[in-house]
């Protein structure tokens, strides 16, 4: 069975986007999809980095944990809002603090936004950066409107059918992507 992580990359007080990242972990288990866990940037409260983990001379414990999580995943969810047209700094912060961790790493994106537009002008900045460091992000998104009434604050959705049919196939994209590149692998 695949490992997923999802990153919860909002660290704001208050935020929604969570939500969304606590339905895909409910979903994902009670569909048997993958085993998973969610990398919460807002619990791991990196400081703002200087240098990628590489270069390091004593990187902390927390980075070297976040490190071997992303490696180990076979696939990556973020869950990200949209903050003024772009993705917020702390998952832009964690994205340079690795490298190698993200190559060829089959990566689906979920874009928020508390208004009717679903976070999508956050998609080209993101797709750029991930595209720059060598992931390859998976051929469907999962955009979430208005999402504090798209979800409640333990991650079950005001449309669970019509929320699951989109996440079926959303997901079925990032499993399709992660078997593939175990099947390059043999």
């Amino acid at each position: 069975m695949p490992h997923i992580a999802i990153i919860s990359a909002s660290v704001r007080k208050g935020r929604n986007s969570h939500r969304t990242a606590l339905y895909f972990q409910n979903f994902i288990t009670e569909k048997r999809l993958a085993t998973v866990e969610i990398l919460d940037l807002q619990e791991y409260d990196f400081p703002i980095f200087e240098e990628r983990l590489r270069f390091f001379d004593q990187p902390t414990a927390a980075m070297l944990d976040f490190a071997d999580k992303v490696k180990a995943a076979d696939g990556i969810l973020i869950v990200t809002p949209e903050y003024n047209g772009g993705y917020p700094a702390s998952l832009k912060n964690v994205t340079d603090l690795l490298y190698d961790e993200w190559k060829r790493k089959p990566i689906a994106i979920s874009t928020n936004s508390a208004g009717p537009f679903a976070g999508s002008q956050v998609i080209t900045s993101l797709l750029f950066t991930l595209w720059k460091i060598g992931a390859w992000v998976v051929p469907a998104m999962f955009p979430v409107p208005k999402v504090q009434d798209a979800f409640d604050e333990s991650g079950k959705p005001a449309d669970q059918a019509g929320t699951d049919k989109r996440a079926t196939a959303f997901m079925n994209e990032l499993l399709w992507c992660i078997q593939a590149k175990n099947n390059m692998k043999e």
